[in-house]
């Protein structure tokens, strides 16, 4: 099994909206990908709640049975389009796949 976790700091104007309207509509789109792709086990995702100083926006804590269906999961279609307006909504990624021992 590996877990992947993903965390973002968003821009404060983006796209046309908001900080606050652009983490609420990453994070439903998110939420809506595991209906849309069978490779997702299991799909957190969380707004932050403190702002602290070293805090980042929106968190992704996800399962996968594989690295290879994490690769499938991450080139289907669906994901890439949610790619696409993080992009646009981002100012920072940082990314943490691992396996998850004694599974």
């Amino acid at each position: 099994m590996i877990r992947h976790i993903v965390c973002w700091k968003f821009l404060a104007h983006a796209g046309g909206a908001p900080r606050a309207e652009n983490l609420r509509k990453a994070k439903a789109m998110l939420e809506d990908l595991p209906g849309k792709i069978p490779e997702v086990l299991s799909l957190e995702v969380g707004i932050d709640s403190t702002q602290g100083p070293a805090s980042f926006d929106l968190a992704l804590n996800g399962t996968f049975a594989s690295a290879s269906a994490l690769e499938t999961y991450q080139r289907h279609p669906e994901h890439v389009n949610v790619v696409g307006f993080l992009r646009l909504v981002q100012s920072e990624k940082m990314v943490v796949d691992y396996e998850i021992s004694g599974q």
